[in-house]
């Protein structure tokens, strides 16, 4: 992808490449071909081409979904556990429709108590469910934040929040990331997860810290996350 965004090579020859991985079974491979597509998704988040490269992404990563399942499988690894974590995610945000029911099943299970959702399985669905949900499924969220008495789960859920994708949660999400609900040093992720979930997330993003500058500076008085809320 870098020799692409170069204007080396084609950015079709790219995705001839990636197609050719469709049986591959590792999980840094897989890790790579999602990472190189979330940046080719940003790059045509202003193009025509957006929800094309969804349907790619669907197309590429719908097998290695089905042979994995939901559930781990006897004998499997720990890298096989991250596997199905990405793959899920990536599917589930991109809208795969039986990967997107199954998740909002699972997300109503593990909020009534029903059956909790295993720690891996936790940002594939919340991203999920937050993509392509509402305000009740934005306050469900905020609900399992306060709720939650690990740090690793308020931090989870932190990272996921900026999936939601209408313009109103979006502000209430970024407006949340000030708030004493979360941590000054966690505050960079919420704002983070807002600017890297969409197009619309990203201009609201920057808006929020040129209008909120002082209070962010004065919070991190030029330390690093300062300069990684700027790259973010």
């Amino acid at each position: 992808l870098p020799q692409a965004r170069a204007g080396i090579i084609s950015t079709v020859e790219v995705l001839k490449v990636m197609e050719a991985f469709v049986n591959e079974p590792n999980y840094t491979v897989w890790s790579d071909l999602s990472c190189n597509l979330g940046i080719l998704s940003t790059l045509l988040s202003h193009t025509d081409f957006y929800e094309e490269i969804q349907v790619f992404v669907k197309d590429v990563f719908s097998p290695i979904g089905e042979r994995l399942g939901w559930d781990p499988k006897p004998g499997e690894g720990h890298l096989d556990a991250l596997l199905r974590g990405l793959v899920l995610g990536k599917l589930g945000k991109a809208g795969h429709k039986a990967t997107l029911e199954e998740a909002r099943r699972r997300f109503k299970d593990h909020v009534e108590g029903k059956h909790i959702l295993s720690a891996d399985l936790r940002s594939p669905v919340y991203v999920t469910v937050l993509k392509h949900g509402d305000s009740t499924t934005l306050d469900t969220m905020l609900k399992l934040h306060k709720q939650a008495d690990m740090q690793e789960e308020k931090n989870r859920i932190e990272r996921v929040l900026g999936a939601i994708s209408q313009p109103e949660l979006i502000q209430k999400v970024l407006t949340f990331a000030l708030s004493e609900e979360v941590r000054p040093q966690d505050t960079v992720s919420v704002i983070g997860g807002v600017a890297g979930s969409s197009k619309q997330g990203r201009k609201a993003a920057w808006k929020f810290v040129r209008d909120n500058w002082e209070e962010l500076y004065n919070r991190y008085q030029g330390g690093f996350l300062i300069s990684r809320l700027i790259k973010v």
